[in-house]
């Protein structure tokens, strides 16, 4: 397997190269539609606030001394994931640290499979890179778990890469110990490393589940948005064994060179108060978990696996088209979801819990009345 890290950076693209994406429709669609009062469609924790923070101006500067990494960033950040510093690549964000570790893994040919329904930005950025998508599914009927044994059978000599996410998007379903050892035992086969996007993993409050990179043969790609509302400081990050680590930040020189030096102080303090920022969102959740349950148990027109942790749901609207559905949502209750295209799932669509309490039991209620009233035309 350590072969897999010592090979060259991928060469410079010829003339004839063309990157398969060169976009993400999902992100573009996020950023760019049009604000709704009830927004059911975020994946994260409502924003935490600078007022929360106890920061002042003599905590920050402009400049700083980041050079690959920034010494108490990573400190904190090697503390907080249980490893040694030589392990932690500070990113801009879970979607950079995606990136980086595909730039850096996979080059044009290469095998690299992936989870089915995914997140888009996994996809288009292996896609860009040149690389060969092969695809494993995780079955709304099988409660979206993951069967190692089908990523045995697609795996080849050319797989240099399976990715998946802990917590998954779209669904919240959690990828248990055991399923990731038999995956790690199958990739290790052709000599194949895993990426997992735990970007929502820490949302497991109780479970308190452990980061897989613990077990061996793992790459782990994380931040402080989804679960803690801390998207504004972009502190995301990669753990990866050292020889790979250090490949990493070179390359990412390529990406982004320096960082915000404010990002990282503000990170800093977020980090050394990460218990309570954490308290805060189970709190929420556990609240906003009741308002969801509550519409679920009422439902006889949707079909959903309920996962125990996290912010996302993503059921299945039973009649009726989910376009057509989400523009009457929109349009006549100010509420959005997302629309399961954006997660090759057509038929389904993905609800986000992690707002204020008001407005996430109000956008539910409106989610509610507009399936019934979709209910009520196709009669």
């Amino acid at each position: 397997m350590d072969s897999s890290i010592a090979h060259p950076l991928n060469p410079i693209p010829g003339p004839d190269f063309e990157p398969r994406a060169l976009a993400s429709p999902y992100l573009q669609w996020a950023k760019l539609r049009s604000p709704t009062k009830y927004d059911l469609a975020t994946s994260a924790i409502m924003n935490y606030p600078l007022s929360s923070l106890p920061v002042s101006m003599a905590d920050l500067e402009i400049n700083g001394p980041t050079i690959y990494g920034y010494e108490p960033l990573q400190e904190r950040l090697a503390r907080k994931c249980a490893v040694d510093t030589e392990c932690i690549v500070a990113t801009n964000g879970t979607s950079m640290a995606n990136h980086l570790v595909m730039a850096a893994m996979l080059s044009a040919g290469d095998d690299v499979l992936i989870e089915r329904p995914a997140y888009g930005p996994l996809l288009e950025v292996a896609s860009f890179v040149g690389a060969n998508v092969v695809r494993f599914d995780r079955l709304h009927e099988n409660d979206f778990q993951i069967d190692p044994q089908e990523i045995e059978r697609k795996l080849t000599p050319k797989t240099r890469l399976i990715v998946l996410s802990n917590l998954h998007n779209p669904s919240g379903a959690f990828t248990d110990k055991s399923t990731l050892i038999q995956i790690r035992e199958a990739a290790a086969k052709t000599g194949a490393w895993i990426l997992v996007d735990e970007v929502y993993l820490d949302m497991t409050f109780d479970l308190k589940a452990r980061s897989c990179f613990h077990l061996g043969g793992f790459i782990v790609t994380s931040s402080l948005t989804k679960t803690y509302g801390l998207n504004g400081l972009r502190c995301g990050w990669i753990v990866a064994p050292p020889a790979l680590a250090e490949r990493i930040w070179k390359l990412s020189d390529l990406f982004g060179n320096t960082p915000v030096h404010p990002g990282e102080l503000l990170s800093v303090i977020a980090l050394d108060h990460l218990n309570e920022i954490a308290e805060r969102a189970r709190r929420l959740l556990q609240i906003n978990r009741g308002a969801l349950d509550h519409l679920l148990d009422a439902r006889s027109d949707l079909e959903v696996f309920r996962p125990q942790s996290g912010t996302i749901i993503f059921p299945r609207l039973k009649h009726g088209s989910v376009d057509e559905f989400c523009r009457m949502l929109r349009v006549n209750y100010d509420t959005s979801v997302v629309p399961g295209r954006f997660f090759e799932m057509p038929e389904h669509i993905r609800v986000g819990i992690g707002g204020g309490h008001e407005m996430t039991a109000k956008g539910l209620l409106q989610l509610s009345d507009a399936l019934d009233e979709y209910k009520e035309i196709r009669s």
